[in-house]
């Protein structure tokens, strides 16, 4: 599956990625406040890239001119999601390299991913989180049309080894489809 906009292609991670995704996944910018640690080598990111993002629903965020990875989206869908949500239900996460922070690209990509879900997949509900600290998160999940649901105080986080707090966020069909269609669906 290959998702696309006016700026980004959003397509499959492939093995070949990983030195592009080792350059921006080891800044400790990204990382750490999006609940993983920084990747340490090539190797790490691509044995990454084979065990986690080689899968349904999940992938690198792109530019049209270059094709590289700069980034991940993914909509994981009911049970294999980190929130106890139906197979009617979807679940976005994201990051991006630092150098393409406050271009609006995040954004431009959860819309597309958003579109997907409601309208190729029919969920009814597609939810989003951010831990506390991780304002580039909340804004970008605001500007997407995503609302506020509710807080997890103490959220285990195993990749960081630390308890979080965690807000989630969640867009409704209807709310989606009123927002780009001006009408309800049914």
């Amino acid at each position: 599956m290959i998702l696309e906009t006016s700026r980004l292609i959003l397509r499959p991670f492939r093995e070949a990625d990983a030195e592009d995704l080792y350059e921006y996944a080891k800044d400790g910018r990204v990382g750490p406040i999006a609940g993983w640690p920084p990747h340490k080598s090539v190797e790490q990111s691509r044995e990454i890239i084979k065990t986690i993002f080689m899968q349904d629903g999940v992938f690198a965020i792109t530019l049209k001119e270059d094709d590289i990875a700069i980034g991940m989206i993914s909509l994981i869908l009911g049970e294999k999601s980190n929130f106890p949500i139906t197979e009617s239900e979807g679940e976005i996460s994201y990051w991006l390299g630092v150098p393409f922070w406050g271009k609006g690209i995040v954004p431009e990509a959860i819309g597309e991913v958003v579109r997907y879900g409601f309208e190729g997949l029919r969920l009814v509900n597609i939810w989003s989180g951010y831990y506390d600290g991780n304002a580039k998160s909340k804004i970008a999940q605001e500007k997407c049309g995503f609302h506020h649901h509710h807080v997890e105080e103490a959220s285990v986080n195993e990749l960081m080894n630390d308890i979080r707090t965690e807000h989630i966020s969640r867009m409704t069909r209807d709310e989606w489809t009123m927002a780009v269609h001006g009408k309800v669906s049914f």
